[in-house]
């Protein structure tokens, strides 16, 4: 495994990573290098006896993931993709952080090759990888022979102190170890220095007691001891049943002779004079910057070589498998492609026309479909999953104890913070569209992951019930009431909110062929009843976000807008208003991101601009006012709820269809 080259030369790659990533942060005069200084050893380690890709063929689904779960050092990666012969050049490095570069100040999934998710916010990058290592798990257990594995990978994270505070890690780190992902490596760079100075003035954790109590392989070496790294990777990998950690100890700005082992390393440039102290103390010369030595090039270019007829060697074991298992082979296509059913819509509608029930209830039938017809769909809930009505009822669950070639249920435990971003890290494995469920008021536990879903245009797909106040008795703690809104405010995220069976056909529909952005699903606790829809009525308006489900019989004043649960109490107060004078279409909306997307034409046709506009929604009003304007009435609950009956708290707060044609006739 070891690359044939000499200890001076290995050390001198290692160096060659630390310099271009200070000399990058050193040119932007702004930046991290303390980071990817102390890390070099170990990623050099790492792609080079290890890591399996082909910089050829960047999605090859044969190689191993490599997640920079701190993605502050993000110079480390950038520097890694160009000296492995990725597309990022000697100039790409040399233009870090600037204005349309290739190198952002943090990786972002798909803006840079290479890159497998974006990470910034810390511990998200851990929470990614082990989603990624159950979708790998999950795949091998469908699709591996006994004498091939197309989806044996490892998943490789590193990690720092940072991650490791944050909640989210412990999460993420319980939820791998239950789960025996012993495809997940993690090294973590235990360098002890945080921004605002040593670790142990916030942080004294004993990490090595904490992993092993969530059954994970643990070792300790020094981060800067070639040897060991590869002692410790070898390791990891004969540990099939438990998730390792590798906790490196390094010095964090490695080389710099005034600034190593301190804060002031972390997070700004060496500065002009530390830069040729760092230089001169690694034996470098201080001039040309961005320097990689010609023994150091030709050194990485034969690395790329082997890494090519490596993955060159798996396309053709690729094709021996595929004659040996046609079936397995049929699968795996299906799997990697994540084709759809023409129909899919009319099959999903199909399943709950007619029914009345509630829309987290109807969802469920609609699972179950979705299930049956996609054989890379799978996905679980954070310990709600009856309350959720997630439960794919035709498979096993993901169990520790089992063999999980007919498991598509997940049982994510009460961690809806690396639920969601474990969600994001499947659904860009390549082999599986994955969902989280969760009540709606939680979702302030996914938004992290959600926005970075958003940002990333990841098709992730967030599941949430108990939509409004009418979850009843529970009380304001678990009534969502700004969360609509707060969603709705991520760009690039698709709310759907739908009132009956046939809207949350056309949600999951919508939800499952979104390929660029995810989608967020709110879903009734309460039943709701199927509606009538006028005449001239498709299924496919529902996917354009709105349309007409009532029409009067007379030219519409004015427009009722409402979503979910209430559609239906609007179009009964739609016709006591009609029917006293005033002709009232009503629009349902059940993704105004949707709507907003479609022809100035059918939304003027939707929404005339002579009609004055009502917003009828059991959440706050605000984002509703871009639409209807200063001039129209929102009916909604802009307040925290209350502790009683569904039905009560409807009449309190102003929500039957009396009250609802009260306040548009009172206006």
């Amino acid at each position: 495994m070891t690359s044939p080259a000499t200890s001076e030369l290995h050390q001198k790659c290692a160096n060659t990573i630390r310099l271009l990533a200070a000399d990058g942060v050193e040119k932007a005069k702004s930046g991290h290098p303390g980071a990817p200084m102390g890390m070099a050893d170990m990623v050099y380690v790492l792609w080079t006896d290890f890591l399996k890709f082909n910089p050829k063929d960047p999605k090859w689904m044969g190689r191993d993931r490599f997640i920079l779960s701190g993605g502050h050092a993000s110079m480390l990666l950038y520097a890694m993709l160009h000296l492995y012969g990725f597309d990022v050049s000697i100039d790409d490095l040399k233009q870090f952080r600037q204005w349309g570069s290739k190198t952002p100040g943090h990786p972002e999934f798909g803006h840079t090759t290479g890159v497998e998710v974006t990470t910034g916010p810390l511990g998200q990058g851990l929470g990614n990888a082990v989603g990624m290592a159950i979708s790998g798990k999950w795949t091998s257990a469908r699709v591996a022979s006994a004498d091939f594995d197309p989806s044996q990978n490892y998943i490789y994270a590193f990690m720092g102190d940072g991650d490791l505070m944050e909640g989210i890690s412990h999460e993420s780190a319980s939820l791998a170890g239950h789960l025996k992902l012993g495809n997940l490596i993690c090294m973590y760079d235990a360098n002890q220095i945080s921004i605002d100075g040593p670790t142990d003035l916030s942080y004294t954790d004993d990490v090595a007691k904490r992993f092993e109590s969530y059954h994970w392989h643990v070792q300790s070496i020094d981060g800067h001891n070639h040897d060991q790294i590869r002692n410790a990777i070898i390791a990891a990998q004969k540990e099939s049943s438990k998730p390792s950690i590798i906790i490196c100890k390094t010095t964090i700005g490695f080389g710099s002779p005034n600034k190593s082992g301190k804060s002031s390393v972390h997070g700004a440039p060496l500065g002009g004079d530390e830069m040729k102290a760092t230089k001169q103390a690694l034996n470098w010369p201080s001039e040309p910057t961005f320097l990689v030595p010609d023994d150091v090039r030709a050194h990485f270019n034969a690395v790329i070589t082997t890494k090519e007829a490596d993955a060159k060697a798996w396309q053709q074991s690729m094709v021996n498998w595929r004659e040996k298992n046609p079936d397995k082979g049929r699968l795996w296509d299906a799997l990697c492609e994540q084709k759809l059913p023409a129909t899919l819509l009319n099959d999903l509608c199909a399943t709950v026309k007619g029914d009345s029930a509630a829309t987290r209830q109807l969802s469920g039938k609609v699972l179950q479909k979705l299930a049956e017809a996609l054989p890379f769909f799978l996905g679980g809930s954070a310990d709600l999953t009856e309350s959720n009505g997630t439960h794919l009822k035709a498979f096993a669950e993901l169990s520790p104890s089992k063999s999980w070639d007919n498991a598509r249920n997940i049982h994510f435990g009460v961690r809806e913070h690396g639920m969601a971003a474990a969600i994001n890290g499947m659904n860009v494995y390549g082999t599986t569209r994955a969902f989280g469920a969760t009540f709606l008021v939680f979702s302030d536990y996914n938004r992290p992951s959600i926005r970075l879903a958003a940002l990333s245009k990841y098709p992730s797909i967030f599941v949430f019930t108990h939509d409004s106040i009418f979850l009843g008795e529970d009380g304001p703690t678990h009534q969502a009431v700004e969360h609509l809104e707060a969603l709705r405010s991520i760009p690039n995220c698709h709310v759907w909110r739908p009132a009956d069976g046939l809207e949350t056909a056309a949600a999951w529909t919508a939800a499952i062929t979104n390929h660029n952005s995810p989608s967020c699903l709110a879903l009734t606790r309460q039943k709701v009843p199927a509606l009538d829809r006028p005449a001239g009525f498709k299924e496919e308006d529902m996917l354009k976000g709105a349309y007409i489900v009532w029409e009067p019989s007379q030219t519409p004043k004015q427009i009722i807008i409402a979503t979910g649960s209430e559609v239906a109490p609007s179009i009964e107060a739609a016709k006591t208003i009609t029917d006293k004078g005033t002709a009232t279409r009503v629009v349902s909306m059940p993704c105004m991101e949707l709507f907003a997307a479609q022809p100035e034409s059918y939304r003027n046709q939707l929404l005339p601009k002579n009609c004055k506009l009502i917003s009828v929604e059991a959440g706050r009003t605000g984002c509703w006012r871009t639409l209807i304007g200063d001039t129209g009435i929102a009916i909604g609950i802009d307040h925290f709820g209350a502790s009683a009956p569904a039905e009560v708290l409807a009449d309190k707060f102003g929500l039957t269809s009396q009250k609802i044609a009260e306040k548009i006739q009172e206006a």
